[in-house]
């Protein structure tokens, strides 16, 4: 996503170097449309400087922080030596981040996407997770529950968590979902437990994977998965209903799933 405003004072910025000249270096800034900044020598590195082709080369990738920007003439006036190794690693992260989350929005969307819905929604992202990257992995582990506070239509939430799914790395997913346990025996709550031990997986669950089950309101059990991909925990929640299904069921009692909760609507 490339703007076409301009950078604001102390903003550090990523770009390329299109040109040295002796009093300096030219940047083509990657994230801006049409913008280009100047490095002047002084700013190129600290301490006395021969040479400013011993310290950048041509098509080599910088970070610079912005330290003027006069609109008027169209001019930029950036800093090498004002940024600090972190901060140069952790604007290039971002950068990666956001480039790749632009090929994602391609992926959701079509390499035809219109500007307005690409920034319709991109604002939505922006506004709710503070950058696009987060907002497609946040829809990788929580799915489109992560994106029910927006104004997305159904069917660009579908689409942006098929392709969060499909392409985010993430430590691990979550997913949830109900089932509502029922025991009409006299010694009902001693099926309930044996149903909810074995919705835990009895001690038994496969590396990496996180399994919890929670009252929220009789007849309603909340299971939640963490695993490292969305395959794995959703194959687990199921596993989970399955296994306290038929748990209860040995004792005459029944079980339902569903994924939305419902206890407060009884």
């Amino acid at each position: 996503m490339n703007y076409s405003g301009w950078p604001d004072p102390s903003e550090l910025v990523i770009g390329k170097v299109d040109e040295i000249a002796d009093f300096g270096v030219f940047v083509d800034l990657s994230e801006y449309e049409d913008k280009r900044g100047l490095v002047h020598i002084s700013e190129v590195a600290s301490g006395w400087i021969k040479n400013v082709r011993d310290h950048v080369g041509v098509g080599q990738t910088v970070v610079a922080k912005v330290l003027s920007v006069d609109e008027g003439s169209q001019q930029i006036d950036l800093s090498l030596k004002d940024v600090n190794d972190h901060q140069r690693s952790e604007k290039v992260q971002e950068w990666k981040a956001a480039k790749r989350a632009d090929n994602w929005m391609t992926i959701a969307f079509g390499e035809d996407i219109d500007d307005a819905q690409y920034t319709a929604v991109a604002n939505e992202f922006l506004t709710e997770f503070g950058t696009l990257y987060a907002g497609f992995e946040e829809a990788a582990i929580r799915g489109a529950d992560a994106l029910n506070g927006t104004d997305l239509s159904a069917e660009e939430i579908d689409a942006i968590v098929e392709t969060a799914r499909e392409n985010v790395s993430v430590p691990y997913v979550a997913v949830s979902g109900y089932v509502d346990l029922r025991s009409p025996e006299a010694a009902g709550v001693d099926a309930i437990r044996e149903a909810l031990h074995a919705a835990e997986g009895n001690g038994d669950l496969p590396d990496g994977v996180d399994l919890d089950v929670t009252y929220v309101g009789s007849p309603e059990y909340r299971i939640r998965v963490e695993a490292p991909d969305y395959k794995t925990a959703e194959a687990e929640l199921e596993a989970s209903a399955d296994r306290a299904a038929a748990a209860v069921g040995e004792h005459g009692g029944s079980a339902e799933f569903h994924r939305e909760r419902r206890s407060d609507d009884e």
